[in-house]
């Protein structure tokens, strides 16, 4: 089945409002080194449209980390919990930066279940990454 790719000028409206950066870990195209990706917040496999309203950009690891997850346990409770949804939410509410600028730290169910479910602050890979952009003075992002 194939399936129609998103419009450019959508793609463009989302990557400006995105800020072109990742909505889940907050990281820049510029240093990126792949594209960012314009993912589905809810993932077509659960019923997701391509509605510009359902379309933000993520980068190839949290995209990849979250999937078609829509809900993770929250790791405090264990209760299942929505994962953030960076169209609507404010990110600064749900997540801060570890003091050494490497982790994100959930400070709500919905930020924890984001954390553990999109591996936020143990890809090894990212945490790496984000290590050099530390020492760079690129990192951690500001609102």
């Amino acid at each position: 089945m194939s399936r129609t790719p998103i419009a450019a000028a959508t793609a463009q409206r989302i990557r400006k409002d995105a800020q072109n950066r990742c909505g889940y870990c907050l990281s820049p195209q510029h240093l990126v080194m792949a594209r960012l990706e314009i993912e589905h917040i809810v993932p077509r496999a659960k019923g997701g449209s391509d509605d510009e309203s359902n379309l933000w950009l993520a980068c190839p690891l949290c995209n990849r980390h979250k999937s078609d997850k829509t809900h993770a346990p929250d790791p405090e409770s264990g209760a299942l919990t929505p994962l953030f949804n960076p169209r609507t939410q404010n990110w600064f509410e749900h997540f801060r930066w570890s003091d050494d600028g490497l982790h994100i730290i959930g400070l709500t169910a919905t930020g924890r279940a984001t954390v553990a479910a999109l591996r936020l602050s143990d890809d090894p890979d990212a945490v790496l990454v984000r290590g050099f952009w530390v020492v760079a003075g690129w990192h951690p992002p500001k609102a």
